[in-house]
């Protein structure tokens, strides 16, 4: 499983945000992964997708990486941010924007907005 925690690793600290996903950014393979993806796709958010379906020691070793069981998994500088009810809730009460703007991700304020004032 090493190899896997070293591609993570190397994945994870070689990108500002990255996105463990079912599918890709583009083309998403579950609900839940295209809820985050959306979201993020929204704000303009520029992330690495990993396919999970493309990987089965990826696709395990994530969730023993995170102790985490589910998938999408979202990472911000190199942290384990959360799954998509995380991800979501974070998005509604503006943590995200904050924990964005706390690490110099780049993202549009204004759509973040919309996405709360179409969900309020």
């Amino acid at each position: 499983m090493s190899n896997a925690n070293d591609r993570i690793s190397e994945t994870i600290t070689s990108n500002d945000v990255v996105l463990y996903m079912k599918g890709t950014k583009s083309m998403p393979q579950c609900g839940f992964s295209s809820r985050v993806a959306g979201v993020l796709n929204y704000m303009g958010v520029d992330f690495a997708d990993v396919n999970v379906l493309a990987d089965e020691e990826i696709r395990q070793g994530i969730k023993d990486f995170s102790d985490w069981p589910t998938i999408p998994q979202l990472y911000v500088k190199g942290e384990f941010v959360g799954g998509c009810d995380i991800i979501t809730e974070m998005t509604l009460s503006g943590e995200l924007d904050t924990l964005f703007d706390d690490n110099g991700v780049t993202y549009d304020k204004d759509a973040a907005d919309k996405i709360r004032e179409a969900n309020g």
